[in-house]
């Protein structure tokens, strides 16, 4: 795939579903409220296939990325698998020097591919957080890659704020780039 930064991100969320998180640990809590691990899971699996389907040639989920199950029939790690491909296979055919791309967020219908391929990584990236914190998994989501998402974080946090993201929390003094990214995006840098 050409957009390294989401390479990174799906591999992150690869990294944190398939061989970390154990089944006891589905239900526990994350730092998205409402949800669980497997919630957040099939959110971000459900969110990679919309993506899929508006860059390239993937399916819609069969379920509402934004009111995610607790279980669907497949489970959490082929559902993941399967999202990840479907979005690897879509992004594989996006031409970077395009002048735009359809995006999958009403507010923020096209961007330019690489702030678009940025987009789509961040959603990857931030839940591959939430599930890492969640069940005790080291941080994903170094400061080099919460460099490169920034910017798409600043397209499209804000139209999306009170849906996709929390109010931003006031930064602090001295934290580093994954900090003040989760910070910007309504999140506790230090949740547990």
């Amino acid at each position: 795939m050409t957009f390294t930064v989401l390479t990174t991100a799906l591999e992150a969320l690869d990294r944190v579903t398939i061989a970390a998180v154990d089944s006891g640990q589905l239900n526990e809590p994350t730092p998205c409220t409402d949800w669980t691990v497997a919630q957040v899971l099939f959110h971000a699996a459900g969110d990679q296939h919309a993506w899929a389907s508006v860059v390239g040639s993937g399916n819609m989920p069969a379920y509402d990325p934004f009111n995610p199950p607790h279980e669907l029939d497949e489970g959490v790690a082929v559902t993941v698998t399967k999202a990840i491909q479907a979005a690897t296979a879509s992004w594989a055919g996006v031409d970077p020097a395009a002048a735009s791309v359809h995006t999958p967020l009403p507010p923020v219908p096209v961007m330019e591919p690489e702030l678009a391929a940025a987009a789509c990584a961040l959603d990857a990236a931030v839940h591959a957080w939430d599930v890492a914190v969640a069940t005790g998994q080291p941080s994903p989501l170094t400061a080099e890659l919460a460099e490169q998402l920034m910017p798409a974080a600043r397209a499209t946090a804000d139209p999306l704020r009170g849906f996709a993201y929390a109010a931003a929390l006031p930064s602090q003094p001295g934290e580093d780039a994954a900090e003040a990214l989760l910070r910007y995006l309504g999140r506790d840098p230090h949740w547990s």
